[in-house]
């Protein structure tokens, strides 16, 4: 589907079948080369250099050019939204909402999420109060969102995680009640929807991101969407330093532009977003079908009902039933060159400056922690298919099927005092 798939130059011959065949045991790893968690997808070469070179030949490399116009438009009509605001990333779309909602005081987020999303409120003198999740949805739980409401709470910040909304109606339901703003980070769920109406559709407003190892990726980018007119108009403002036409500064602004060469990256990504969840569908499907039967290795699942991008292979270890713990097959798969990834280890709540704002805040984030010691993501995307994946799985069954007696072996290995 791709031409020239990275995976040609990736995988090696040997196969594991026993324990001296892991890397970490002195077998030769797996891949030749590293398998990571999020390789960018590029779509169409040929038209992306088409784009870049108009872009040099008309000289308009940014401030709202034709690209940033025209990635704009094919957002909100993919998403049926009013308004779609190009970013320069996610983070900066994040803190631009935060400001143009008029949230202050504290906001209510989960602690299981990257930590742009806590950043962006402290950033700002706001302070983010750490809720804990929901086990069987890794989203914020809105039954202790209630309970985390203070006089100085002005909004809650939901988080949609691996391309599965938050429980939106409960949390617009609080939010109405209690007169708070919601707004969502919708970084994972691009292309998803809730209940059939596609994600960027709730809140006050939804931030996403197009960083490069998202789905669908313009280099580095974001965008703020929005159905309500003034806010839009707000939000337009605050991303050019508040111009309102040439000399005539209006509103408070930053710098939020997106260029035009990300503009024409993130379009050259719209058009093969359909093959590119394609791909990751087949990609979940095939983990599926070779990890399903593996004790305490569990998948994450998805609604078929919904829209949804694939983007994540997202595993939780029950070390219970595998003996060796997430974290000891993580170092397993690294070394075999298989780069998963701990998200969103050890939690926000765990990370500074919040560590030290909040020393106690696990105590009501007991879910969060549990989760962040369990939470496995495996490589996808177009750089694989099924062959690197079945080598990917056939480490991870070899590792579970003789768990004790890995871990006896790595826990009485002799440490290096290097």
């Amino acid at each position: 589907m791709f031409p020239q798939r990275w995976s040609e130059k990736l995988t090696r011959t040997t196969s594991k079948s026993q324990l001296e065949d892991l890397a970490i045991f002195g077998g030769g790893p797996t891949f030749a080369e590293s398998l990571h968690v999020g390789r960018p997808n590029v779509g169409d070469r040929q038209r992306l250099l088409e784009r870049i070179n108009s872009i040099l030949d008309r000289r308009w490399l940014t401030n709202n050019g034709p690209y940033v116009q025209e990635f704009e438009r094919k957002i909100v009509q993919l998403l049926g939204v009013k308004h779609c605001i190009a970013i320069c990333n996610g983070t900066l779309g994040l803190e631009i909402a935060v400001r143009a909602t008029g949230l202050g005081g504290e906001v209510i987020i989960p602690s299981f999420t990257f930590v742009a999303t806590a950043h962006a409120l402290q950033w700002q003198g706001i302070t983010p109060v750490f809720c804990d999740i929901d086990a069987r949805t890794h989203t914020i739980d809105p039954k202790r969102v209630e309970a985390m409401i203070t006089p100085r709470t002005s909004g809650i910040i939901g988080v949609h995680l691996w391309g599965r909304s938050c429980d939106i109606t409960s949390l617009t339901e609080i939010a109405e009640r209690y007169r708070l703003t919601l707004i969502f980070d919708a970084a994972h769920a691009f292309g998803c929807s809730y209940r059939g109406r596609m994600i960027g559709n709730f809140g006050k407003a939804e931030v996403f991101s197009f960083h490069a190892t998202k789905f669908v990726n313009a280099f580095e980018g974001g965008a703020v969407v929005t159905n309500d007119d003034a806010l839009a108009a707000r939000i337009r403002l605050m991303t050019n330093f508040g111009f309102a036409g040439y000399d005539n500064v209006i509103h408070i602004g930053t710098n939020g532009k997106m260029t035009e060469v990300s503009a024409a990256m993130g379009l050259t990504s719209l058009e093969s977003l359909e093959q590119f969840i394609d791909v990751n569908h087949l990609n979940y499907e095939e983990y599926r079908r070779q990890l399903v039967e593996l004790p305490g290795v569990h998948l994450v699942t998805y609604d078929t009902h919904e829209a949804c991008n694939y983007q994540y292979v997202a595993l939780e270890i029950d070390q219970e039933l595998t003996y060796v713990g997430r974290d000891q097959l993580r170092d397993i798969l690294w070394a075999e060159n298989i780069l998963a990834r701990r998200y969103f280890h050890p939690g926000c709540h765990r990370m500074e400056p919040y560590r030290s704002y909040f020393p106690d805040s696990g105590v009501l984030l007991q879910e969060t922690e549990r989760l962040s010691e369990r939470v496995l993501l495996l490589p996808t995307g177009t750089s694989i298919g099924r062959e690197e994946i079945s080598k990917v799985c056939t480490v991870i069954r070899l590792t579970v099927l003789h768990g004790k007696e890995i871990r006896r072996r790595l826990e009485t290995r002799p440490t290096s005092n290097v």
